[in-house]
Order: structure tokens, then C-alpha cells, then sequence
């Protein structure tokens, strides 16, 4: 019986060897041994007692070959673990702990890093930790809406997205952001999209909106911002005079305003200059040609003693009695009056004596006398006409190919 058992064992184990000599010889002797009590079976007057006697025996299945038959303990069945394949340096990657993964994973760039993150569970958990996507440039993005909402979960503290296409946004996520520094400069995005992104802001220090259509809900938002240092709202449009002198009243902290070259009428100029904060100290309000008058600038100049850097540019109400005014500010280096077509030339020649700081003076437009250029400079040491383009608040230099945000470039960039 044991060396029939194991025969049987061996046949269940090798089901493919049909036609060999073990099989073929079993079946011709269970066919010799039953073949009469087979015809005795089939007779029709048969007793049930025949029946059973001659009956073979019902075997229990035997789920585990090694078992024995006999042996009634119980056995549970479990799937053998994988067997991890061993590394000719005695290391492997899953041996390695998560704080030196980060680190190697911290070197890597964006497309790089995106990759890693289909390896394994562990490794896409590791690919997007904090730590790694903490600052973030995806400029030119189109189909923006996704990578946004998961870059702002991801604990992001610098993100720069100029000309971006963002769609509509539905965080499902309503807990507040935590980025420090954004650049949303001439993205196509609406301005319910832009509320939803602002409304989850509330630690920004730096800010540019550039050329975007704004809404007075915008501007509420923007005002729980009360550490924002530097704000460039640009060519931007859609908000009414009230809310943006709250919101400017809000920045206690505010060193730099770009709000040159906005859809304002005069009771906005007003409604800035009367809610600018003392701590500023860059200014572009530069192209409100028949708005920004003459007591606007007396009263910027009395709310703001220590600016550094003023630009009111193609302010064509302006005369040449505002020089008196505009020497008032002891700290001033910079001053931009170019295309201010009524202020003589004449009179900038001696502005350089009365203002002791200036260092540089553009006045494109109005300055065509290479005497006074000479004098400026070789006296003062002023500098005329360097600088075409304003940099106030703006994240990023104009017409360069640097990649960069406040003068910080983002450890993750999108190559192309």
C-alpha cells in the first residue's frame, strides 16, 4: 500500500507523461482485476449490499501532497513569500531608508523625478514628498488644472507658472496652501479659477498677477495676505476703486507696488495714493496719462517719505511745478518722468543737486540735449535714460532668458 500510494502521488505530480510504461500498466491491471465485477455490476437483479461491498472507497481530496492521509491536524494554506533577489554588494534599494532616498531623489530634475514615481508604491510616496516639490517652475504648461492642484497639495512654497493655461478648478482638497511666492504673470486663466486659487492663500509674501482680469472678490482675498512684501497687479482689470484701497490698506509690510497701466479712471489713482502704506519704497504708476494730477502726487509723496525707486510715467497732467515736490524725497535713486511731455528738460538739469541720492533719471521723450546728459553724470553722477522698462515687483527680468523668480531660480523646471 505505501509504494502504491506514492505511485499515485508521483502520477498526480507528472500529468504531461501520457503513454509511459508506469500508466500504461496500471490501467491494464485495474481493467483485469474489475473487468468481471464490472459485468457483475451492470447485471440488472444486482443486490445493493453487492453493490457496496465492491464499491471503491472515497478518497478525501489531499490538498497538500506532502500531507499524510492519516494525519487529521489541521494546516492552513498561505502563499510563499517572493523571494527578494540577493545584490552582489550585499545592498539593496529596499534596505535603504527613506531619509537617504529623499536625498537621492532631491538631486534628480522634474521629468526625472515624475518617472521614478511608477517604480514601486514606496518609491511614488517618496517622489512626492514635501520636501521634494518645494519649489516648482512649469512655465508654458497648457492643461494646467491637474498638475496645480497637486503641486498646492504637495505643500509647495514657490511656484512659478507665467503664461500657463489653467481651466476651471474644483479643489477637492479645501484646506489652505501654503505658498509663499507665485507668479501667475499673463496666464490664461478665468477669474473664478484665480479666485479659487487665491481664496487658499494666506501666507504670500510675493505676488504677481500681470495683465490678468481681476474682481473685487480677488482683491478680499488678496487681503489676507498681510505679509505680502512685493505685488505686481500690472495691466490688470475688473475691480472697482473701494475694495483695491481696503486691500492696499491691508499690507502693512508692502515694500514693492506695480500697479502701473491698469483700466483706472481718476477715482482709482485717487484710492491708491490715499491707502499707499509708509513702508513702500518701489513704485511703478506709470501710464495714467489724464489721471494721476498734481495733488496725487504731493499726497503719495507726504504717505510715502522713503521711496527709492518712483516711476509715474506718460503722466501728461504733470508740469514742471512738480519738481519741487518730487525733491522732497531725500532716499530717492531712481526716478522715471519719461514721456512727460510737460515738464521742460531744462528744469531736470539741476534735480541732481537738490535730490543728493539719485543715481539714475529716466526721462525718454524729454531729454534730447547732450549738454544735460553731461551735466547729470559728470557732476552727479547720474545716469539718464538707462532703463526702458521698469523691474518694480516684477518676479522676473523683461526680454531675458533667465529662468528665474526674485532673483531665486526653482530646483524643479520643465525642460522641453
Amino acid at each position: 500500500m505505501p509504494r502504491q500510494r506514492a505511485l499515485n502521488q508521483l502520477a498526480c505530480m507528472s500529468q504531461n507523461l501520457e503513454g509511459s510504461m508506469l500508466s500504461n500498466k496500471k490501467t491494464t491491471n485495474k481493467r483485469k482485476k474489475r473487468g468481471w465485477v464490472d459485468d457483475m455490476l451492470n447485471a440488472e437483479n444486482t443486490p445493493s449490499d453487492l453493490i457496496h461491498q465492491w464499491s471503491p472507497n472515497h478518497k478525501q481530496l489531499c490538498l497538500n501532497p506532502r500531507e499524510k492521509e492519516n494525519d487529521m491536524v489541521p494546516f492552513v494554506l498561505s502563499r510563499r513569500s517572493r523571494r527578494r533577489k540577493k545584490s552582489s554588494t550585499g545592498l539593496s534599494w529596499d534596505h535603504l531608508p527613506d531619509e537617504l532616498i529623499l536625498r537621492i531623489l532631491f538631486c534628480l530634475p522634474l521629468s526625472h523625478l515624475l518617472r521614478t514615481s511608477l517604480v514601486c508604491k514606496r518609491w511614488r510616496r517618496l517622489a512626492f514628498d514635501e520636501s521634494l516639490w518645494h519649489s516648482v517652475d512649469l512655465e508654458g504648461v497648457t492643461n494646467m488644472a491637474a498638475a496645480l492642484e497637486l503641486l498646492l497639495s504637495r505643500g509647495t512654497r514657490r511656484l512659478r507658472c507665467p503664461r500657463t493655461v489653467i481651466q476651471e478648478l474644483t479643489f477637492v482638497n479645501m484646506s489652505p496652501v501654503q505658498v509663499v511666492q507665485m507668479d501667475l504673470s499673463h496666464c490664461n486663466v478665468s477669474s473664478e479659477s484665480l479666485e479659487v486659487i487665491l481664496s487658499r492663500c494666506s501666507t504670500l509674501t510675493h505676488l504677481s498677477l500681470e495683465s490678468l482680469e481681476l474682481s473685487d472678490r480677488i482683491l478680499h482675498h488678496l487681503s489676507q495676505n498681510p505679509e505680502l512684501i512685493e505685488l505686481n497687479v500690472g495691466g490688470c482689470a475688473g475691480f472697482s476703486p473701494e475694495p483695491l484701497g481696503k486691500m492696499l490698506q491691508s499690507f502693512s509690510k508692502l515694500e514693492q507696488l506695480n500697479i502701473s497701466w491698469c483700466e483706472f479712471g481718476s477715482d482709482h489713482v485717487k484710492a491708491v495714493v490715499a491707502n499707499l502704506p509708509s513702508s513702500l519704497t518701489d513704485l511703478n504708476l506709470s501710464g495714467y496719462r489724464e489721471q494721476l494730477a498734481q495733488e496725487d502726487l504731493e499726497l503719495l509723496v507726504e504717505r510715502c517719505p522713503n521711496i527709492i525707486t518712483l516711476d509715474i510715467s506718460d503722466s501728461v497732467l504733470l508740469r514742471t511745478t512738480c519738481i519741487p515736490t518730487l525733491e522732497q524725497l531725500m532716499h530717492l535713486k531712481h526716478l522715471s518722468l519719461s514721456r512727460c511731455y510737460q515738464i521742460y528738460a531744462s528744469s531736470l538739469g539741476d534735480i541732481g543737486e537738490k535730490i543728493t541720492s539719485l543715481r539714475l533719471l529716466d526721462a525718454f521723450g524729454l531729454v534730447h540735449d547732450g549738454r544735460i546728459f553731461s551735466k547729470l553724470y559728470e557732476v552727479k553722477r547720474v545716469a539718464v535714460n538707462t532703463r526702458a522698462i521698469s523691474m518694480v515687483a516684477r518676479p522676473t527680468p523683461v526680454q531675458t532668458d533667465v529662468h528665474s523668480m526674485w532673483d531665486r531660480r526653482c530646483r524643479l523646471r520643465l525642460h522641453y
